[in-house]
């Protein structure tokens, strides 16, 4: 009696240390893109988070707010504290809008955006509000021209505080990959069987709240 053909081998797998096809990259994560893909991907997330999440809009809001300002400002006498602290707020929002807008935070690892930003609009608002009471007890007889000054340095403050509110998002915790931590080690050998009931009642309490 004959022996049984011996199965066909499988085709064979890349090779290991080599990075997958550009088509297996993953969507939603940087995967093993190098050099300017890279920098293409980074672009097009950063931007696409940037616009999204309402920051773009409301930064561009409270930048044109904060700039019309200072134009009437300089139009007449004005305190050199007032066009001091609008050119300095003018260039902060300015330079983050710059930073976000071609992916240069991504490159930054040793600043932590979220926190960054989200102090960065705490004392904006902080500053235009002094900036507002300031401008008030400056001048008794204010022309209309100052007025609207004044009026949009507190719209400008309202803005950062709703960026501010924007910014909590960042701070939530990311969601656990709850079939990559299902997944077995090196060695084969399967995680606690608890594991899984844990991360479904995670789940279930995210969703609730």
């Amino acid at each position: 009696m004959a022996a049984p053909a011996p199965p066909p081998a499988p085709p064979p797998g890349p090779e290991p240390g080599t990075a997958p096809p550009p088509q297996n990259q993953p969507k939603d994560d940087v995967g093993t893109r190098k050099g300017f893909r890279r920098y293409k991907w980074e672009f097009k997330d950063s931007n696409k988070e940037f616009w999204t999440m309402g920051h773009a809009e409301v930064k561009i809001l409270c930048l044109v707010c904060m700039m019309t300002a200072l134009y009437l400002f300089e139009t007449m006498p004005t305190h050199p504290i007032l066009i001091l602290l609008l050119t300095m707020e003018v260039s902060i929002f300015t330079f983050f809008i710059f930073l976000y807008s071609f992916a240069l935070n991504r490159y930054i690892l040793f600043v932590y955006w979220p926190i960054t930003d989200l102090f960065n609009d705490l004392f904006s608002c902080v500053f235009l509000v002094g900036g507002v009471v300031f401008a008030t007890k400056a001048r008794r007889v204010m022309p209309k021209p100052y007025l609207i000054a004044v009026i949009l340095m507190g719209i400008a403050a309202f803005f950062a505080v709703v960026d501010l509110c924007l910014q909590r998002r960042h701070l939530k915790g990311k969601k656990i990959r709850k079939y990559a931590l299902l997944a077995p080690d090196k060695n084969g050998k399967m995680p606690d069987p608890k594991l899984q009931a844990m991360l479904e009642a995670k789940e279930e309490e995210e969703a609730r709240q």
